[in-house]
């Protein structure tokens, strides 16, 4: 339990920690409190915090926080992440407010930070989601700059060096050959997971939930693949009565079960945030089988409304990024379910 005046100086900053009493015992809620994915969300969080512990809103947390790896040079996510195996990037992203409120865009081109123009389709147009040539044209009419169509430094070589192992060459229908190694790797060339994300779900002093996704999706994938990350229920779910969960990992499995939605409903029915996540993760890995499950990895985070929060991977080494203070922002190691 927190000391009464420390909970009062918390407080006169607009910041609070407090308990609550359930069936799991007494647990200590935070808010305001962001979490994200991997540990590019450190850096992250720290965007994002700078808009929460000033009182803003969750919205504008997780827009300005994953545009933060958006900008950085990293595998998976952004203009100088890995490229499809035909040698462009494309990326996907998605970003839903505490009033259902919802944008997406996937297999965008050439726009640094699909996040923000994700906002815009929520804010200014009918739809959810917008795709391809349609997005960037959107993208371009509401004052993103187009951006160079050329590989970064370490993305050029990851390319080159995957060409070299795959032999792939774009051809019509190469999909029905007998020769399926031009398919995408499991892993990177590093050793990691060729699915990283950045995912990002927040809780603001008014009590209000967010989340963002934002992805360059496999390396190496088929032109015109779309994983989870833009896909609202998928890679990411907001109920502001319940709670928010996000998702990064293997995107067609997450998709088979609705990931991210399927964990708030599971909070809906009373379950803390990490058991929502084990019991989610438990249900993917029974859809993909004991044997093709220990090929790939997935991991969930959740927030609940109370300021509760928790996560669940796969396998090992699925970190999140957790920030409730000025000094509090840290990783956290999930639990593997296998």
């Amino acid at each position: 339990m927190l000391h009464r005046r420390h909970f009062l100086q918390l407080g006169s900053l607009g910041l609070s920690a407090f308990s609550f009493s359930s069936f799991r015992g007494t647990v200590i809620g935070q808010k305001p409190l962001v979490l994200s994915t991997w540990d590019a969300g450190i850096a992250a969080n720290k965007a994002a915090w700078d808009v929460l512990r000033a009182g803003g809103r969750a919205l504008d947390a997780v827009e300005q926080g994953v545009r933060v790896t958006e900008a950085s040079l990293n595998c998976c996510v952004g203009l100088g992440a890995n490229p499809d195996r035909d040698g462009f990037v494309t990326l996907d992203a998605c970003i839903m407010d505490e009033f259902a409120n919802c944008g997406s865009v996937a297999f965008l081109e050439r726009i640094k930070h699909p996040v923000s123009v994700a906002r815009r389709v929520m804010e200014k147009t009918p739809h959810v989601m917008l795709v391809g040539e349609g997005a960037q044209q959107f993208a371009v009419a509401e004052g993103f700059p187009l951006e160079k169509a050329e590989l970064s430094d370490d993305a050029k070589r990851a390319y080159q060096n995957w060409l070299k192992k795959s032999e792939y060459k774009p051809v019509i229908n190469i999909e029905n050959s007998k020769k399926q190694d031009a398919f995408v790797p499991a892993k990177l060339e590093n050793g990691e997971w060729n699915h990283d994300t950045i995912g990002m779900i927040a809780l603001d002093a008014k009590g209000n939930l967010s989340g963002s996704c934002t992805t360059s999706g496999m390396g190496f994938k088929m032109r015109g693949r779309i994983g989870d990350s833009p896909i609202i229920g998928a890679g990411l779910y907001v109920d502001n009565e319940v709670g928010a969960a996000v998702a990064t990992g293997q995107g067609e499995d997450i998709i088979r079960i609705c990931g991210a939605h399927t964990i708030v409903e599971l909070m809906r029915q009373g379950l803390s945030p990490e058991a929502a996540c084990k019991k989610a993760m438990e249900r993917l890995f029974k859809t993909k089988g004991p044997e093709k499950a220990k090929a790939i990895q997935a991991g969930f985070i959740a927030i609940g409304k109370n300021g509760e929060y928790g996560g669940y991977a796969l396998q090992k080494g699925f970190n999140y990024a957790v920030c409730h203070a000025d000094d509090k922002n840290f990783l956290v190691d999930a639990k593997p379910l296998i």
